[in-house]
């Protein structure tokens, strides 16, 4: 779920009553409400031991079914909004331009 901004939209439609663990501090964690779609931080030893960013906390456990639903429906969501590119359009682009003038090196 990553950080997109679809993610916290679908899991508020979920309403599962857990949380989406979006960051992982060293003591707090940021998590997602599934019911409200509300961020906000948690001290980190509420959540199981083994949460990484983007799982699925559900009554205390990891949901991982949870999470693959979750996954899978942010990811058609995006599928249906992107806008394929016009045939023949180079999106490589040319190579970007140096960050800094060479007369400052």
């Amino acid at each position: 779920m990553g950080h997109g901004g679809g993610a916290w939209v679908m899991a508020a439609v979920l309403g599962s009553g857990g949380w989406q663990v979006e960051v992982m501090e060293e003591t707090r964690a940021q998590v997602v409400e599934l019911d409200t779609g509300r961020a906000r931080s948690v001290d980190r030893a509420t959540l199981p031991r083994e949460a990484r960013e983007g799982d699925v906390v559900v009554d205390g456990r990891l949901d991982p079914e949870l999470r693959a639903r979750m996954a899978r429906e942010v990811a058609e969501v995006r599928a249906r909004r992107a806008v394929p590119a016009p045939p023949g359009l180079d999106l490589e682009g040319s190579p970007a331009p140096p960050l800094t003038d060479r007369r400052e090196q």
